[in-house]
């Protein structure tokens, strides 16, 4: 499968710089990187506005340009392995006889049916990206792609993570998503101010002492 992306710079106002993301709506693409670096004070105010914002990122799959190769290698796999190795799973069961009492035959074809539902999907969120050239990111606030250093101002225990879309997560490497209520509460940070975050055993404060995009 080959899709084709084209670069297209965006101007929000005199206060951000301009940022290059590959996509093809160019309005879209900048009402939501202006609502990004305007509005996200905001919307730490409200939390229905919160939800608003991250359903926008949500919606559009921003990723760095290697989350989207990994997802593209990934559903490659998916159609030249996986798939053919779950219709031989399901000849196999066949060829035993009786299907009303073949559980190996249920089995496959339930993981057949997972399969294709996985595949769709990930067809979708292929065809949905938005690959945002963090060379031009503007680092005087937390957007999403940034790497953000952060200092716990209870126990100055020092961290540091990458926001990232929801496909990108992964705990184990430092990115978290820009759904979690971590990277709610960063989005539109400076160096040097701190951001109160609701967690289920309360709030924490976290100070921003870095912001680099490192994707």
């Amino acid at each position: 499968m080959f899709i084709h992306f084209n670069v297209i710079p965006l101007h929000c106002n005199s206060e951000n710089r301009p940022i290059p993301i590959k996509g093809s709506d160019r309005k879209v693409g900048i009402l939501l990187f202006c609502d990004l670096q305007k509005g996200t004070t905001a919307t730490r105010r409200h939390n229905n506005n919160n939800n608003n914002q991250t359903n926008k990122y949500n919606n559009m799959a921003y990723m760095s340009q290697k989350g989207y190769d990994d997802l593209v290698a990934k559903l490659k796999h998916m159609e030249s392995v996986d798939r053919p190795a779950a219709s031989a799973a399901i000849a196999e069961a066949r060829d035993k006889g009786d299907l009303s009492e073949n559980a190996e035959y249920d089995a496959a074809k339930e993981w057949q049916s997972k399969l294709e539902t996985q595949i769709a999907l990930l067809k979708q969120t292929i065809l949905d990206a938005k690959i945002i050239d963090t060379r031009h990111m503007d680092t005087s606030s937390v957007q999403i792609m940034a790497t953000v250093g952060l200092k716990n101002a209870n126990n100055g225990m020092e961290m540091k993570y990458t926001i990232v879309s929801a496909t990108e997560a992964d705990h184990r490497a430092g990115k978290i998503s820009v759904e979690t209520p971590i990277a709610q509460g960063l989005l539109g940070k400076k160096v040097g101010e701190t951001a109160t975050i609701r967690v289920p055993q309360g709030e924490i404060q976290l100070e921003i002492t870095s912001i680099s995009y490192d994707i």
